[in-house]
């Protein structure tokens, strides 16, 4: 059942990087309860499903929190909860009367995540932003991209997933465990702008020992380095190389029969000669289709695989032996990671339509049929 099995967690509705933390804390096991908007409940939602995969494993219920008994009633549930996360703007939750200090006044012991892009304070703070904007100003986005070419916004996995979302569940995790020592629960600031500049460690680790120049392209994983980068192949399809290691890249001039050349051979870590051997490798990679390559370098150790598509990541052999995707309701989607041997999760259920546990959760929180029924004839649920 997961290693959170026990643990109930309330989430107020929102977009991206708290529904996405909130649902990895669902696939360890943790009891969600996604408070939605009331307004957002289409009519007899009990057993409808959603097609936003990042509410699986959860539950959902319909609440007007302007309604002062839809307030009363997310606080009634937040008296019996590990924890509550939230993706809303500095200010928003406590003019609602959900916000830190009206909970933890209720539940001392309760976690608060809160997820925002520029963070509880500071001089952006209350300004309007997406991912590619947080990812910018870490300074994160800047050393994105090929050499001459502006930066290549990397989707929206640095800033709203790794560096926010993903986070989020570490910092409500970790203030979880402190909680079950201290019996005192704690406000968490996630900023996707702190966590992308924590996701780029590394490179700063690298360029302040003077082993990265500050621009784009021209470094050891950044596509600098004949050795790291993707390459087209006969088809019009691609494939990736990591050789960075002596004997992997000894292996990857082996089977592209650049081995007897003394400028691969003898210059893999003079940066001056890489443009052109990527250019020479790029012809020698261009000689066959992507699977023609897969039969020469799968299994060895050149630190190689093919680049596939979202379509067919989930059909290649290795992912279905290690049951990296799931089919969950007809959808398929990545299986809940990492893995535990001994509190294996469980299948995730289909994401719930808005609402359509509202009873379900209520009756099993304590609330009568008859607060039921009268919460929802005065509009305070849906």
């Amino acid at each position: 059942m997961g290693p959170l099995t026990g643990t109930k967690i309330i989430e107020l509705a929102g977009l991206g990087p708290a529904p996405f933390g909130a649902m990895v804390l669902a696939d360890l096991g943790a009891a969600v309860i996604r408070v939605e908007r009331a307004g957002a409940v289409r009519p007899d939602p009990t057993g409808m499903t959603s097609g936003d995969l990042l509410n699986r494993g959860k539950r959902s219920i319909g609440v007007d929190l302007k309604h002062p008994a839809g307030l009363e009633t997310v606080l009634r549930l937040v008296d019996t909860a590990d924890a509550l996360v939230e993706g809303f703007r500095p200010g928003v939750v406590e003019r609602l009367g959900v916000g830190p200090d009206e909970c933890l006044q209720r539940n001392p012991a309760l976690v608060y995540g809160r997820m925002t892009g520029w963070g509880q304070d500071g001089p952006y703070a209350s300004a309007a932003g997406h991912d590619i904007n947080y990812v910018a100003l870490s300074g994160t986005l800047h050393a994105i991209g090929r050499s001459g070419q502006a930066p290549v916004p990397p989707m929206n996995l640095v800033g709203d997933f790794g560096g926010g979302g993903m986070l989020l569940a570490v910092g409500v995790l970790a203030a979880l465990v402190e909680a079950g020592r201290s019996g005192q629960g704690q406000v968490i600031d996630a900023a996707m702008v702190d966590g992308s500049a924590l996701l780029a460690m590394m490179t700063h680790s690298m360029l302040q020992g003077g082993l990265w120049r500050d621009e784009r392209g021209v470094n050891l994983l950044d596509t600098g380095a004949h050795f790291y980068d993707v390459y087209e192949t006969a088809d019009a399809k691609y494939v990736s190389i990591g050789s960075i290691e002596p004997q992997f890249y000894r292996e990857l001039l082996r089977l592209t029969g650049l081995d007897t050349d003394p400028d691969f051979a003898e210059r893999q870590m003079d940066q001056s000669a890489w443009p052109e051997l990527k250019v020479r490798l790029a012809q020698v990679f261009r000689t066959k289709t992507r699977e023609e390559w897969c039969a020469v370098m799968e299994h060895t150790d050149v630190c190689f695989a093919p680049v596939l598509s979202l379509h067919e990541a989930p059909h290649h052999r290795h992912n279905i032996a290690r049951g990296t995707f799931l089919d969950l309701a007809g959808t398929t989607q990545p299986a809940p990671a990492p893995r535990f041997d001994r509190t294996p999760a469980a299948v995730p259920s289909p994401p719930p339509a808005a609402g359509a546990d509202t009873d379900a959760v209520l009756a099993t929180a304590g609330f009568t049929a008859e607060e039921i029924a009268s919460l929802r004839s005065d509009g305070a649920i849906a």
